[in-house]
Formats: structure tokens, C-alpha cells, sequence
């Protein structure tokens, strides 16, 4: 499984950045992003900046990274890196929900 991870740029150089998360620091290439700015957040992926992330996105990003690495340490307590997603029901995505006369356009 290849999961991409969330960097914040901290050095712009031409083409590139250098990017870092919790302690781990990585030069990416940012030909698919364009040049972007200080304390920018981008998920990284073998090298590369593959999309910009807002913070918000970026938090829940790196949350649920912890939560894998809690689960691959063998603890079950993940709750707390889904607080967004804990004590409501799932809701379908739009295009996934069953038609209704006020959803129907002629």
C-alpha cells in the first residue's frame, strides 16, 4: 500500500522544495503544483508534490496517519484521530443518492 504524506513547504528552490512533517524533511518536485508558497501543505508522494492541501485537509491527512501507525502497533484506540467522523452516521455521497422528485431535473 502507498499512502501519500502531507509536507509543508519550508525552502523554495527553483522547481522544488523542501518540505517537512513531523520531523522527517524531504526535497520534492513541484512541477505539478507549481511554485507555492512558505508553509504551504502538499501531499508528497515518491518525490513529488502531487496536490496542495489546505491545513484542514492536511490535519485530518496526518491523522489518520497516526491512527495506521497506532493500529500497526497493535492498539485499537482510534477514535480520537477521527473526531470529525466519530458520533454521526455516514452519509452518502450525492451522485450516490437515490433519486427524489426534488432531486430529478427535466
Amino acid at each position: 500500500m502507498c499512502l501519500g504524506i502531507p509536507m509543508q513547504v519550508t525552502a523554495i528552490e527553483p522547481h522544488h522544495a523542501w518540505c517537512e512533517v513531523d520531523g522527517q524533511r524531504e526535497r520534492l518536485d513541484m512541477a505539478l503544483v507549481g511554485p507555492q508558497a512558505l508553509g504551504t501543505w502538499v501531499l508528497a508522494f515518491q518525490g513529488t508534490a502531487r496536490q496542495v492541501m489546505g491545513d484542514e485537509e492536511a490535519a485530518m491527512a496526518r491523522a489518520a496517519r497516526r491512527a495506521l501507525a497506532e493500529v500497526l502497533a497493535g492498539g485499537s484506540e482510534v477514535d480520537a484521530f477521527f473526531a470529525d467522523l466519530v458520533g454521526r452516521s455516514p452519509e452518502l455521497p450525492e451522485h450516490l443518492r437515490p433519486a427524489t422528485p426534488e432531486r430529478i431535473t427535466p
